[in-house]
């Protein structure tokens, strides 16, 4: 039996219970073999705010509205201009008014949080500077589609404690994953997301920080990496290209870790600097996969949340 989620917002993971957390990875798995998922969306609008670039979570959340019978309306900042034109609360108020939903890419969960308190409709976190809920969600399920399981799957995330890394801290938290940092000294997640992951879950969680790969890879299933540089911190590339450098996913640094380890990467992929082609193109990379994987859990959520379950 599904867990309902009608009518909530997701702005973090740290929201979900484990069995929601399960139930929207149970209903992505469904939709993925063939199930389908109705049309719980007939008639209804959502409206996609990307005030960062997209091309994964625009396609696949539109795609999604589509497959559930809704209608998605695609904002860019130009016409929006968040902040600046209006505030976030007076945009979610009338967006509020038109759609029955807001999907936001936003650079500020401050200012996601503003639209979420606004609204009425269920508003859906697609990134911002603090979570990408949705992307982890396609992880989980990736991760529990190469394994056969999510609890005691052991993940190395090799990069900074962004906000990718904390999403992956409150699911692993939540699902009971062995979940490994490898980062340079000052990259570390923020302090209180190290509390609030800690606090979630039923204690099965293993959460562990350190800023040398080989014990962390010893016994991995899974090699996880994201960008050195996230949108906002262009003027800090260069010290992180030389604070990251012993990092970066090559053959060597993959060959710490037993050949049944599987590379993953969020996307888009700086190539060539937190990892190479020969990695991201290679035998062990499920990359592509887990990419694919954002159109089923949004499926499964956008189906949940405006579904209430599965009959």
């Amino acid at each position: 039996m599904s867990a309902s989620l009608r009518g909530r917002d997701l702005l973090s993971l740290a929201d979900l219970s484990a069995p929601e957390l399960a139930s929207i990875l149970d209903l992505a798995a469904a939709a993925k073999g063939g199930r389908q998922l109705g049309r719980p969306l007939e008639g209804s609008a959502i409206a996609l705010i990307f005030q960062r670039p997209s091309n994964r979570t625009r396609v696949s959340f539109e795609v999604a509205v589509h497959r559930l019978g809704g209608h998605p309306i695609a904002l860019f900042n130009p016409e929006v201009q968040l902040g600046e034109r209006e505030s976030p609360a007076d945009i979610s108020r009338i967006l509020d008014r038109y759609a029955d939903g807001i999907v936001a890419r936003l650079i500020s969960h401050r200012d996601l949080e503003a639209i979420a308190a606004a609204a009425v409709s269920p508003v859906i976190n697609a990134l911002s500077d603090a979570e990408h809920p949705c992307q982890v969600l396609a992880d989980c399920l990736t991760v529990r589609e190469t394994l056969g399981r999510l609890q005691g799957a052991r993940v190395t995330y090799i990069g900074d404690g962004n906000n990718v890394c904390a999403s992956w801290l409150y699911a692993a938290a939540l699902a009971g994953v062995d979940f490994r940092i490898v980062c340079p000294p000052g990259y570390q997640p923020p302090e209180h997301v190290l509390r609030r992951a800690g606090r979630l879950g039923g204690g099965d969680a293993a959460l562990s920080i350190t800023a040398e790969p080989a014990d962390a890879l010893r016994d991995t299933d899974i090699v996880y990496t994201d960008v050195w540089t996230s949108m906002g911190q262009e003027t800090e590339q260069q010290r992180r290209r030389q604070d990251f450098a012993h990092l970066q996913v090559n053959e060597a640094l993959l060959a710490l870790a037993p050949h049944s380890a599987r590379v993953m990467h969020c996307l888009p992929a700086h190539r060539g600097e937190e990892i190479t082609d020969a990695v991201i193109d290679g035998p062990q990379s499920i990359v592509f996969d887990q990419a694919e994987n954002r159109l089923w859990v949004q499926l499964a959520l956008l189906a949940l949340l405006y579904g209430g379950g599965v009959g």
